[in-house]
């Protein structure tokens, strides 16, 4: 590893940046052991992310900035037999977004070893982390023992991150919050990549995700950053790989913690919504083709669909459950072909309905402004740490494409206060759009796959017979 020169000075570093320069491997060292050893100011931590935010970096200083953020902390050292088998996926974050819960199972029944390290919702976006965590006694803190140890056992886990990964990014993703910097290519780069990176995985896939609520609101500049991580993962040894994926209506008919939970297990039940299962089945596809545990990608996504079918992703998902925490009679009923969920998992007190005032088509739902009254009602948080209320969500009954006539009921929303606000019943009722019937056209959720090659793959070159377009 490099080391950096005594002589350099953290305002020169911050000043040839500011100016458009760009950083030595050396001097990006020297910044990211400063924040790690806490012997640089936290205003000049600021000022090098805001330099970093108004000027960039080229390719070579984010791939310095991200191996420089893995290696500041412990990077997971798996069994050598283990070595083709280690995968994991990372979405940039969604509504309704539940697709790790029944993934890391599937994933796991079809051979494969996923140490998945998540983390809890910000903003709009949920976090995976809630969504376990609504279940009584799962526990997503385990040492890096106890991760090998359900690894060897079950096959997958889901975590939070611990102390000793990564610690430089805990202090940066802070202080990009506070600055105004979170929206940064690079540091974006460098945060995800640098985390997955000391996971020790072989293959690494990223979800991400563009439209009305994502990140990033269009195909192009998605693309751009799919491209940056891409290139980031596969320079620190992991075989990387993105799907840009719309993000415009929720995935799936639930949204909240605790909901979400209830439609991942009846995902991993073979039944659930059709965009979700399309999700899960492509993705783990990929992650199968990409660690050669499928020849193609059309056989990956024919195995995880079987898995999810046959019960064998639902006995990891019940296996990972008592392995983290929850007890026998709770995962087993949960797990069962008829539960009520509401046994174990929390119920709102209230259920409000909420009829169309139109009738026709239902050509889009919007959603971000489900996600934003969701937020108000106590489902999201503002500041890293605030508790949520895990039982708020919605759930969708209707589809999109399908037709809805005049007081119908459209959406169940799930509150503890006791009645909602006229602007957010006002809100929720914008978020639907009725239209004529020839005015929706049905989109695939996966809109693009970039390979670890770099090529770019197109819903028709997808539809290629025995995958043969993939390299």
């Amino acid at each position: 590893m490099s080391r950096p020169d005594s002589t350099i000075s953290f305002p020169e570093m911050i000043r040839r940046k500011r100016d458009g320069g760009q950083l030595s491997s050396e001097e990006i060292y020297a910044f990211i052991q400063g924040v790690k050893l806490d012997n640089i100011q936290e205003c000049q931590i600021g000022a090098m992310l805001m330099a970093i935010w108004q000027k960039g970096m080229v390719n070579e200083e984010t791939l310095a900035l991200t191996k420089e953020m893995m290696m500041s902390g412990e990077v997971f050292d798996w069994p050598e037999e283990w070595a083709e088998l280690l995968v994991d996926k990372h979405s940039t974050g969604g509504v309704g977004d539940k697709i790790s819960l029944p993934l890391a199972p599937a994933l796991a029944a079809c051979g494969c070893k996923v140490p998945m390290i998540s983390g809890h919702g910000l903003a709009h976006t949920g976090g995976t982390l809630d969504k376990l965590e609504s279940i009584p006694g799962f526990n997503i803190h385990q040492s890096v023992e106890q991760v090998r140890q359900i690894l060897q056992d079950v096959g997958c886990c889901i975590v939070g991150q611990t102390n000793t990964l990564v610690p430089a990014d805990r202090v940066l993703y802070a202080l990009r919050d506070a600055t105004a910097t979170v929206d940064s290519l690079p540091l974006i780069t460098g945060s995800i990549i640098s985390k997955k990176g000391a996971e020790g995985l072989y293959a690494l896939l990223l979800d991400v995700k563009f439209g009305r609520a994502a990140l990033y609101k269009d195909l192009n500049s998605a693309r751009t950053l799919a491209q940056s991580l891409v290139n980031a993962g596969n320079s620190l040894g992991m075989r990387t790989g993105a799907v840009l994926s719309r993000m415009d209506a929720p995935i799936g008919r639930c949204v909240g913690n605790a909901l979400e939970v209830c439609e991942a297990l009846e995902c991993l039940k073979g039944r659930g919504p059709d965009d979700l299962k399309e999700l899960v089945t492509f993705l783990g596809g990929c992650l199968l083709w990409m660690s050669h545990r499928s020849p193609s990608l059309e056989n990956g996504q024919r195995m995880i669909a079987e898995v999810l079918t046959n019960g064998a992703a639902l006995h990891k998902f019940q296996a990972m459950l008592e392995a983290q925490g929850v007890s026998t009679q709770i995962a087993h009923s949960l797990c069962s072909q008829a539960p009520d969920y509401f046994q174990h998992l929390r119920r709102a007190e209230y259920q409000t309905e909420l009829q169309a005032l139109d009738d026709g088509t239902v050509v889009d739902i919007d959603g971000m402004v489900i996600a934003t009254v969701l937020h108000k009602l106590g489902a999201g948080r503002t500041r890293a740490g605030q508790s949520i209320n895990h039982s708020v969500g919605v759930e969708l009954l209707v589809d999109l494409g399908q037709q809805i006539q005049r007081g119908q009921s459209w959406i169940r929303i799930h509150h503890d206060c006791p009645v909602l606000s006229p602007e957010q019943q006002s809100d929720l009722q914008g978020s639907l759009f009725i239209g004529g019937r020839d005015s929706y056209q049905t989109r695939a959720r996966v809109a693009e796959f970039i390979q670890p090659s770099g090529t770019r793959l197109t819903p028709h070159d997808l539809s290629e017979p025995d995958g043969s377009t993939l390299e």
